[in-house]
């Protein structure tokens, strides 16, 4: 049997980052190096997300959780506001940063990408780690070169920090790839309320909903004469996303350099 993989989780007592305790925990091709969230500091990994001890105590130090526990990767489904400086801090401890976490500019995603260069190690950013989504953005980028006009719907609780989502923008821009900018509706339309016709990208529409009790969906909508099509594709719960953190954590110990999209490794 291969040697397993040491992984740290980053934000571990969060709704996302406990399912990755579980997913390490109980994957026999990981083990978990090392649990680091802002609170709960000496609580025991295992007993935060409801299985036995696993000697891994939470600890609020990230710097000192690398330095000690020497982890290969680390897994951040945190937020925003610390993302990029955690991928450096991993990147500066030869860690390799799977990022469920959105909001990264172009100029910090080509930064960290020479920083894993000049590292030789690799790094993912993920705005979506569930496959069917991946599909859902590959369909559309499809569908784009037939149907050219086009809305984008999605749907998250209303805790959500950013808006767009990370998985919308993502889709708006393989769907940009596939069409030439067309900006769409009538010309001479007005907001009668500012915002109304959601976001523009590419000259089509972003449209963020909020409200409790949503989880996370999206909806693709074409427009033609006579005709519509709607891609869609619905998330009921955290754990759908883990099949795809494993093949994140695998595939970034394959590679040099920062990857954005879990798409990349979908054939």
């Amino acid at each position: 049997m291969s040697e397993r993989i040491r992984v740290a989780v980053i934000g571990a007592a969060g709704r996302m980052g406990r399912e990755v305790v579980k997913l390490v925990l109980q994957d026999p091709e990981l083990e978990l190096a090392a649990a680091v969230n802002r609170s709960g500091a000496g609580t025991d990994a295992g007993t935060l997300v409801g299985l036995p001890e696993c000697g891994v105590l939470v600890t609020d130090d990230i710097e000192m959780a690398f330095a000690e526990s020497k982890p290969q990767v680390m897994v951040d489904f945190t937020i925003p506001q610390y993302a990029f400086k955690h991928t450096e801090i991993a990147i500066r401890y030869g860690v390799r940063p799977v990022m469920g976490v959105t909001g990264f500019t172009t100029e910090q995603i080509e930064q960290l990408d020479k920083q894993c260069q000049d590292k030789g190690i690799g790094g993912l950013i993920a705005p979506n780690f569930s496959i069917g989504a991946i599909l859902m953005m590959r369909f559309a980028a499809q569908a784009a070169k037939h149907m050219p006009n086009v809305e984008i719907i999605e749907y998250h609780g209303d805790q959500k920090l950013d808006a767009p989502s990370g998985t919308a923008i993502k889709t708006a821009e393989l769907i940009a790839a596939n069409r030439e900018e067309l900006r769409q509706g009538n010309p001479n339309e007005e907001e009668l309320i500012e915002g109304s016709r959601g976001g523009y990208y590419n000259g089509f529409r972003i449209h963020s909903v909020r409200l409790p009790g949503v989880f996370a969906q999206q909806e693709v909508v074409f427009g033609d004469f006579g005709q519509s099509l709607k891609i869609r594709h619905d998330s009921y719960e955290r754990a759908g996303y883990m099949p795809g953190v494993k093949i994140g954590i695998q595939k970034v110990m394959e590679y040099t350099g920062l990857v954005y999209g879990f798409d990349n490794f979908i054939d």
